[in-house]
C-alpha cells in the first residue's frame, strides 16, 4: 500500500507552475515558506516535473516510475508462482516415486502448504 501524501496533488500542480511561470526564479526556501511546505518537497516536485518534461535525464519520469513499480509487482507475483509451482512439483514427483519414504513426502507436503498459505 502506497504512502499517504502530505500534500494534495493540486497544491503540488499549482506551485510548480508558479515556480516555472516566476521570472526571475524565485528562491525555493522562500517560496516554499510562503506556500507553507517543505522546501525539500517543493525542490523534489520541480525536478520531478523537469524529468517528465524532458528537461532532466537524471530521473525517472512519472510514468517510467509506474511501469517499474508495475512490474515489480508482477515479478513478485511470478516469483510466488513459481515457488508454488515447484513446490508441487516436488510434491508429486515424490508421490510417483514409490521408492521414497513416506516422512519425505509428508515433508515436501508441509513445504507445499507453507507456500501456498504463504501466497
Amino acid at each position: 500500500m502506497a504512502a499517504q501524501m502530505k500534500y494534495p496533488p493540486e497544491l503540488r500542480r499549482r506551485a510548480v507552475e508558479m515556480y516555472r511561470s516566476a521570472d526571475p526564479k524565485p528562491v525555493i526556501r522562500q517560496m516554499a515558506r510562503d506556500l507553507g511546505v517543505h522546501h525539500e518537497a517543493l525542490r523534489n516536485w520541480i525536478r520531478q516535473d523537469e524529468a517528465d518534461r524532458g528537461e532532466r535525464d537524471d530521473r525517472l519520469t512519472t510514468a517510467e516510475k509506474e511501469e517499474l513499480a508495475a512490474l515489480r509487482k508482477e515479478n513478485a507475483e511470478l516469483r510466488r508462482s513459481c515457488e508454488i509451482l515447484k513446490a508441487a512439483s516436488a510434491f508429486f514427483a515424490q508421490e510417483l516415486c514409490a521408492t521414497r519414504r513416506r516422512v519425505d513426502r509428508e515433508a515436501v507436503g508441509d513445504r507445499l502448504r507453507q507456500v501456498v498459505v504463504a501466497a
